[in-house]
């Protein structure tokens, strides 16, 4: 492939219909049909696309039409705008051809793909191939690159730093007795849910406990509301964060509100969330980022937590009841705040990046 971008390679041109209805397109059985074709190098926003055709009248070829559509399903939203194009001409180029995100490719999303082969001819119109088989493939998540472009814009916002001893956890007082009366007191890590980025790589993946660490600014203390339950758990920070863990940066994202949430992630040196997360999340220094830092001073070890955006912690290992406290609240459970599957808003331009939603 040439060393130049897609859009020097490629020129766009949209048609709506089908074949038998598309002015000026005319069918000849000459032009070789693509076969075995082969998708690789898929990316969040990006894939290679190659295929297998017949010597005869290959040379006559001048064009690819490309038919990319996103997989439906049952849940999805039939509904589709007109003017949303999902057919390519591109030059036939030397394959595999890159098709990087003209039609704004989403992350973790499943395609349909198929193709033409074409010539144009001198008056403009383009005899075709028929269509090759459908295949499909599924775009990837977001690589350490595309996560160091939110923690950069999360960084602009995150404000100025408070301090903090606790992290805490909220759940209802039922989730406490189970896990004293069949985990012999450790709360597991579970798998993270879908909530936050599309293309973040540890919905779904990553295990982990979630805990919370922002203050109330006039208190310095844990709020007194929740959305999560009734009774605490309340654990010294330094018990959960020191020199011997390492901290990520996992996603940046808001739900149609104008408050933003950043996730971190804290594994202990060497664990297999540690390991997991080296592989995929942009690693901070402890001591110095702009959300969460662990420092020491006259021998004691001091926390600082991001004042402007909504800290949520995921902590990779299991964690015993007995290193803190479990309390009922005195507050209000506030269910409108809860992120549990919560849908990222593709719209903000705080906390989005310029790839697929």
């Amino acid at each position: 492939i040439p060393n130049r971008s897609l859009t020097e390679q490629i020129m766009l041109i949209f048609y709506a219909g089908n074949k038998s209805q598309d002015s000026g397109i005319a069918e000849m059985e000459e032009l070789p049909v693509p076969h075995n074709i082969k998708i690789s190098n898929i990316t969040c926003d990006s894939f290679k696309i190659s295929w297998d055709m017949d010597s005869k009248s290959k040379d006559r070829i001048t064009h690819y039409f490309i038919d990319l559509n996103k997989k439906e399903n049952k849940n999805s939203n039939k509904f589709k705008h007109k003017d949303v194009p999902t057919k390519l001409v591109a030059k036939a180029v030397p394959l595999p051809m890159t098709v990087r995100g003209h039609w704004f490719l989403s992350p973790r999303t499943e395609y349909t793909v198929a193709v033409q082969t074409a010539s144009k001819q001198v008056d403009g119109d383009y005899v075709v191939s028929e269509w090759s088989e459908i295949i499909e493939f599924c775009t990837a998540d977001y690589s350490k690159v595309h996560l160091t472009q939110l923690l950069e814009k999360a960084e602009v916002i995150a404000g100025r730093m408070l301090k903090l001893s606790v992290f805490y956890r909220n759940q209802h007082k039922e989730y406490f007795d189970y896990i004293r009366e069949h985990h012999g007191n450790a709360m597991q890590p579970s798998v993270k849910d879908n909530s936050g980025s599309h293309g973040s790589p540890i919905s779904g993946k990553l295990e982990g406990i979630f805990f919370s660490c922002n203050t109330e600014f006039n208190t310095g203390k844990p709020p007194q509301d929740s959305p999560y339950g009734r009774y605490r758990f309340e654990i010294a920070a330094e018990k959960l964060f020191n020199p011997n863990t390492n901290l990520y940066f996992g996603d940046f994202y808001c739900m149609y509100t104008a408050y933003h949430y950043v996730i971190l992630v804290i594994a202990p040196v060497g664990s297999p969330g540690d390991e997991f997360c080296k592989q995929r999340l942009p690693q901070l220094n402890i001591k110095d980022n702009k959300f969460l830092t662990c420092d020491e001073e006259d021998g004691v070890m001091v926390y600082h937590h991001a004042q402007d955006v909504i800290l949520e912690v995921i902590y990779t290992d299991p964690v015993d009841l007995s290193l803190g406290t479990v309390a009922e609240i005195t507050g209000h459970q506030l269910m409108s705040l809860s992120t549990a599957n919560a849908k990222k808003d593709p719209s903000c331009k705080t906390c989005n990046i310029s790839v697929g939603r």
